[in-house]
């Protein structure tokens, strides 16, 4: 008699169902870990602008130029994965928004002169809004 080798039906089915319980858990860890890491773009982007308002205001001791109808600084339109408003800025005052598209679609930022960090959206289950820092992990913390 001769002995036959390889694997029978049930192992192989065995395997498969390991593997899909396998990804099924790391598949959710990783489109957080992802989107996690595209929060940082609004992040710095904000901080940098804010940076920029405030360089524009120590020139010209105003925020907003040309009555407060843009904002002078050179902030971004958009990025790769959000975009940015600049509300009309006055003397003393701006805000700076930057909103989600594509996979951080629902999470919005602002900034305002006075370095106040708010979160005014975010996707289910990141946290709750308003909240006064940029949430930037899932559950709401900043």
């Amino acid at each position: 008699m001769k002995q036959q080798n390889g694997f029978t039906l049930i192992e192989l089915m065995i395997v498969v169902a390991i593997i899909a319980i396998l990804t099924s858990v790391a598949l959710p860890a990783y489109q957080d870990y992802v989107i996690r890491s595209r929060l940082t773009e609004a992040v710095s982007n904000l901080s940098d602008a804010r940076i920029k308002m405030e360089q524009f205001y120590q020139d010209n001791l105003k925020y907003g130029d040309a009555g407060g109808a843009v904002c002078p600084a050179t902030i971004p339109a958009s990025s790769a994965y959000f975009t940015y408003a600049c509300s009309t800025p006055t003397t003393n005052t701006y805000t700076i928004t930057a909103t989600g598209i594509d996979s951080v679609n629902g999470f919005v930022y602002t900034i305002d002169e006075s370095n106040t960090r708010t979160t005014t959206g975010v996707k289910t289950g990141w946290g709750s809004v308003p909240a006064n820092c940029w949430i930037t992990t899932k559950g709401g913390t900043c």
